[in-house]
């Protein structure tokens, strides 16, 4: 058992079992477990829920009150690896620990958990569980990967703009002096090599916006650019498609750049109006939401490594859709890799190149009937107000 496992199972034993204060307590045991960033409870010998901090309460999106009526059971699936564990804690097992875990319910569904255990002497048959989401932290890994993957995307649209497009533009005028001269039967190779000229052109100028070029930032009302992608959507690609928006009207100002974080948006909620019309879905729905939320904080591609920006801002693009293959999931943000035979691979790339460049992050979580991306988004701080 870990020094740190050891000191939260003393701790959580003191609160559960109401030992009284010492007289000069520095600092409150109860507000050590109520400031812990990672969920702790405790299970009976029936498992139910006894004690859960308000990182649990977050964890498992049920609020003490509720825990307090329920038992492990109506959480997970008996058939959960969880119960395995707790069982191999009853029988003699000291602590145990498992990682990369998933957790799917009917009132959650969390990959990516890191579980560490250890029975409680003291309390017969109880348990205590710290369960932490390291899902977030892998999504870094993969995003930092893809942007790596971008920045060589970078010199090679260098490049291909100095040495692609002005032969490039040679090529097509010839083409088209021909068109005026060959005979009817040739024509359609002159208008065969112009049209092919522009589609690598096309190709040559998307890869283009992968350029390391300065961005203005600027205090951006999230809320606006989200109805303004809506209309956008409802109007053109999406049409018929509905529509559900849940917001947080509190939500402060986001620090960033309007025109690119609408493209975000955009290509994001195209991916989702995409698959729900592919995929055939019945009473297809795309939702937008938007949350304050605390402790996610991460440096800036700008700044040095001691300087770390907090990310309370959460925008969310949900779909009911068929759900993103397996395969391709932990490689959705690569360039040149997507789930649609005719796609080209640069539109998911070019959005998290956006929010890293933002000083953000993007994650996924994906099955059948809901595909969710997550923005982690930095707000207006007050130095950016001068």
């Amino acid at each position: 058992m870990s020094g740190v496992t050891k000191a939260v199972r003393r701790t959580v034993l003191s609160v559960v079992r109401r030992t009284p204060v010492p007289p000069t307590p520095v600092p409150d045991q109860a507000a050590i477990l109520a400031s812990l960033p990672v969920a702790v409870v405790v299970l009976s010998d029936e498992n139910r829920f006894t004690y859960a901090n308000p990182a649990a309460e977050q964890f498992l999106g049920l609020s003490v009150a509720q825990l307090a009526q329920l038992s492990l059971a109506d959480v997970l699936p008996e058939d959960s690896p969880l119960f395995l564990m707790i069982g191999q804690l009853r029988v003699g097992v000291n602590s145990i620990a498992d990682h990369d875990l998933a957790f799917e319910g009917p009132r959650m569904s969390k990959t990516g958990i890191s579980v560490q255990g250890t029975t409680m002497p003291e309390l017969p048959g109880s348990v205590l569980l710290v369960l932490q989401d390291s899902s977030t932290v892998r999504a870094l890994d993969r995003q930092i990967a893809a942007r790596n993957a971008a920045r060589s995307i970078t010199g090679m649209a260098a490049i291909l703009a100095h040495e692609v497009k002005n032969p490039l533009s040679g090529i097509r005028g010839a083409a088209q002096l021909l068109e005026a001269s060959v005979a009817e039967t040739d024509r359609e190779l002159t208008v065969l090599i112009r049209d092919e000229a522009d589609r690598i052109r096309a190709l040559v100028d998307r890869m283009e916006v992968f350029g390391e070029k300065p961005v203005t930032m600027d205090a951006v009302n999230i809320h606006r650019v989200l109805e303004h992608v809506r209309r956008l959507a409802r109007n053109g690609f999406a049409e018929g498609l509905r529509f559900s928006e849940s917001y947080d009207p509190s939500l402060p100002p986001v620090w960033g750049n309007r025109d690119q974080l609408v493209q975000v948006l955009l290509n994001l909620v195209k991916n989702a109006s995409d698959s729900l019309l592919s995929g055939g879905t019945q009473e297809a729905e795309i939702t937008l939401m938007t949350r304050y939320q605390h402790g996610l904080r991460l440096a800036t591609p700008t700044s040095d490594s001691d300087t770390r920006v907090d990310l309370p801002l959460l925008v969310v693009v949900r779909d009911n859709g068929p759900g993103i293959s397996e395969d391709i999931r932990p490689h959705l943000f690569e360039p040149f890799v997507s789930s649609r035979p005719s796609g080209q691979g640069l539109g998911l790339a070019l959005v998290a190149k956006i929010i890293a460049d933002h000083g953000g992050l993007i994650e996924v979580e994906s099955r059948p009937g809901r595909t969710e991306f997550r923005l982690h988004l930095p707000m207006l701080a007050e130095e950016d107000e001068s």
